[in-house]
């Protein structure tokens, strides 16, 4: 039987390490073939082995997410090698600075920036004229329930990923009105088993974030998220894989919010 996403030809950005590897491992098992980019190289080429070995297809491409010129290179290469794209996930994302508004370097809220959202704007920029010349597509932004919700010492992240939700929005309504067939939805994943939200929670190494140390986030979630648990990577990739297919046909400009119901606690 044909798996959901088959033959379709799949860039994933932060595709070496969490969320991103899983969403490429998901899709490629679903028959798409993968572009994975990210800077970790020795991650990104264990990654095309591990969906080699278990009979998928996949390459890998070093990416500066910030970087126009890379990504250039990267609709450049997917263009000779494959002709078309038909999936954009940009989920290359970081999780500093945080603390109060006042002890922000500018210096760490303009990184923050150049990767969530000028790195997500530049492959849309870049991915969307290939998309149209293939008929169509579907892009997907990973933002965060961040970009939904409100957090105390978490201002430069959820302003980055309130970015990312209207942006999407905004693209989305384009694509509609040229009828180009490009889908375009962000998708928000609340506290998950990733090491971001370590450093974003503060169950991290000490002295990586400003709150109190000693919880575990199994601990956190039981009493911040009202299913009582951490989100499971595998389940974010399963709602990337349902944006990628042609079961989501009829979705664009949408929020796809998976968090055990965080952002409405």
């Amino acid at each position: 039987m044909p798996g959901r996403v088959e033959g379709k030809i799949a860039c994933i950005t932060g595709a070496a390490n969490g969320l991103g590897r899983c969403m490429a491992l998901t899709v490629a098992r679903e028959g798409a073939i993968v572009v994975a980019t990210d800077l970790q190289e020795d991650d990104g080429a264990s990654l095309v082995s591990e969906i080699e070995a278990a009979g998928g297809r996949a390459i890998f491409l070093r990416h500066d997410v910030t970087c126009e010129g890379d990504w250039i290179a990267v609709v450049g290469a997917i263009r000779t090698r494959f002709g078309r794209l038909d999936v954009l996930v940009n989920n290359a994302g970081i999780g500093l600075p945080n603390g109060p508004a006042t002890d922000i370097d500018l210096a760490d809220w303009k990184r923050l920036m150049a990767v969530n959202v000028d790195g997500l704007f530049l492959g849309v920029k870049h991915a969307l004229p290939l998309m149209r010349e293939s008929g169509g597509g579907s892009i997907i932004n990973v933002s965060s329930i961040a970009g939904i919700k409100a957090s105390a010492n978490a201002s430069a992240y959820c302003a980055s990923k309130g970015a990312v939700r209207l942006f999407t929005k905004s693209v989305a309504l384009e694509c509609a009105a040229l009828k180009d067939g490009v889908r375009v939805n962000s998708l928000h994943p609340g506290i998950v088993e990733t090491a971001i939200w370590d450093t974003l929670i503060g169950t991290g190494p000490e002295g990586s974030n400003v709150r109190p140390r000693g919880a575990t986030l199994a601990a956190f979630t039981e009493k911040a998220v009202p299913l009582g648990r951490p989100g499971r990577a595998e389940e974010v990739a399963a709602g990337v894989l349902w944006l990628a297919s042609d079961e989501s046909s009829y979705v664009t400009g949408t929020e796809l919010v998976i968090d055990g119901a965080r952002s409405i606690a």
